[in-house]
């Protein structure tokens, strides 16, 4: 299993699709990966040799932002956010969902399960 910036990439798969394991690495930035290191796409990834994957290593970490410090950098946008008082901020802090999507329905994965709030007594409760 070749192991790129202490990821372990899947063998069986092809090196294209094996990059996307890595944070930050999609399959547009993988196929720019696999052209610029001269590496069939479709070439299995245990069929890298130590020379192409330390061609590919190096490549990620001269010209692309991923996994630690891509992490780092993201985490450092919401709390500055957070720390500004912006809206989105707020709705981080809050652990409400921040694109505007509605809340009275759904959002369950943002707010947790239900918490379930007894309704009122209705009128004919009271005699």
């Amino acid at each position: 299993m070749p192991r790129l910036l202490g990821v372990d990439i899947p063998n069986d798969k092809q090196t294209v699709q094996s990059l996307t394991y890595l944070y930050g690495v999609g399959p547009r930035v993988a196929r720019d990966l696999c052209m610029k290191a001269g590496i069939p796409p479709e070439k299995k990834a245990r069929e890298l040799g130590e020379d192409e994957v330390s061609r590919l290593a190096s490549l990620l970490e001269t010209d692309y932002v991923v996994e630690g410090p891509l992490r780092r950098q993201v985490q450092q946008n919401i709390t500055r956010l957070k720390d500004i008082g912006s809206y989105r901020g707020i709705r981080h802090r809050r652990g409400l969902p921040v694109r505007g999507q509605r809340t009275r329905t759904n959002a369950r994965t943002r707010k947790g399960p239900k918490k379930t709030v007894a309704g009122k007594k209705g009128v004919k409760d009271l005699r």
